[in-house]
């Protein structure tokens, strides 16, 4: 017996409107939640055409060796940002006609693994054994809308499909917990002075039918509470090292998490929302820091203290879905700008007055190290290492930060 996917109607809508054009080959990603007993699907969106696709498209005959794996796996990558804790890439899919049936599994195979693949290297947090680690291949013709639905294990490369069910249900996501909270953060992260230069792009590339019906999802506050710092008497193991420069991130940060329905777990709560904190932080830092080093002026000096903001979170409802997925906006960024990448992204028309943005300005102060090197070795030692050393320390030290933590809601609405 195969995993069961329980599927918001309005995805099903979405994925037959692909099929009305009869040579279609659309590619795209399938969104929502895991649990022990079944999955849920939310949200389906297909992978942005290129804009030469467009063109070509025109009096040409889509194959599947016109799919840019690259492309799609970017795509995901990029997705993954906007979703809040709780939510997740659970697959892909591929609207086809019924000449490419053939070798379409083989195809589906590639896509599923390279995209969890490519979500994987990012991620600063690792999934528990209990954790399911199937993920979703689906193939719908485009002519006869037959949809043909198999699972993949990520935990084994030469994992053989294995049949599933799909089936829709309205509102799915009607009556799901909301979980929100605010953390105070003041992180210190030090920065060596004998660091080792490394190339900068090595560094910034690694590791509406009745589903429109509404329900107002009641959030509910959750309190972070912080470690205790250990005794004075405690034996430190830490090596010391020596370091003349460092990287603070300091604000107040809104966070955001989503749970199931289905007799969920206080433990799968408490789970999304620290995964949620890791999340935005890092994709937080990791825009900034990709902004520094595309756009800061080559003749600017790097040996100088700086103050940046990092971007504010903003959240927008989506058609389809109660639930809200997240973006990330600089200060001087229009809600049009915003829009414009929710549409290019989520495939999805998001008004301006669904765009809440979460909270005030939070700053990173980066105090370069200070070494013997000329100014042009220093300039590459300082953005190179930037996003590396966050790297590095990012994960320990928000998993200590939350190890703890107590939810403000009555833990009835849970099963233990």
């Amino acid at each position: 017996m195969g995993r069961s996917y329980f599927v918001e109607e309005a995805v099903g809508q979405y994925l037959s409107d692909f099929g009305t054009k009869p040579k279609a080959c659309v590619t795209g990603l399938l969104i929502g939640q895991c649990s022990p007993q079944r999955d849920y699907v939310i949200l389906a969106i297909r992978t942005p055409p290129r804009e030469e696709q467009n063109e070509s498209n025109k009096n040409h005959h889509p194959k599947l060796a016109d799919i840019d794996e690259e492309w799609v796996t970017g795509h995901a990558s990029q997705l993954s940002r906007m979703l809040p804790g709780g939510l997740l890439v659970l697959g892909v899919f591929i609207v086809a006609a019924p000449e490419l049936a053939k070798d379409i599994q083989n195809t589906l195979r590639k896509l599923v693994f390279s995209v969890e693949k490519s979500i994987g290297k990012k991620r600063l947090w690792n999934f528990t054994e209990e954790e399911v680690s199937d993920r979703v291949a689906l193939h719908l013709c485009s002519a006869t809308k037959k949809i043909l639905c198999r699972t993949y294990d990520m935990q084994d490369p030469k994992s053989s499909a294995k049949p599933a069910e799909w089936k829709y249900q309205s509102g799915l996501s009607a009556f799901w917990l909301s979980l929100e909270c605010t953390i105070n953060v003041n992180i210190h992260i030090p920065l060596s002075a004998t660091s080792v230069n490394y190339e900068l792009e090595k560094n910034t590339t690694k590791k509406s039918s009745r589903g429109n019906i509404q329900h107002s999802i009641q959030p509910f506050d959750v309190k972070v509470l912080m470690q205790l710092s250990q005794s004075s008497g405690h034996r430190s193991t830490a090596t010391v090292q020596v370091c003349s420069g460092s990287i603070n991130l300091k604000g107040a940060m809104k966070c955001r998490a989503y749970i199931h329905n289905n007799k969920p777990k206080v433990k799968d709560a408490i789970q999304a929302l620290k995964r949620d904190i890791i999340n935005t932080l890092s994709d937080r830092c990791e825009i900034l820091f990709e902004d520094l080093l595309i756009n800061e002026a080559p003749e600017k000096k790097n040996s100088e203290r700086e103050y940046h903001a990092l971007p504010h979170r903003v959240f927008a409802s989506i058609a389809g879905s109660n639930v809200m997925l997240c973006d990330y906006k600089f200060g001087d960024e229009m809600t049009g700008e915003i829009q414009e990448r929710f549409f290019e992204i989520l495939d999805q028309v998001v008004h301006g007055e669904a765009i809440h943005i979460a909270e005030e300005v939070n700053i990173v102060d980066i105090n370069p190290p200070v070494d013997n090197t000329d100014d042009t070795q220093q300039m590459q030692l300082t953005k190179a290492t930037l996003l590396l050393k966050f790297q590095q320390n990012m994960g320990v030290v928000i998993a200590a930060a939350v190890a703890i933590f107590a939810v403000a809601f009555s833990f009835n609405y849970f099963s233990d």
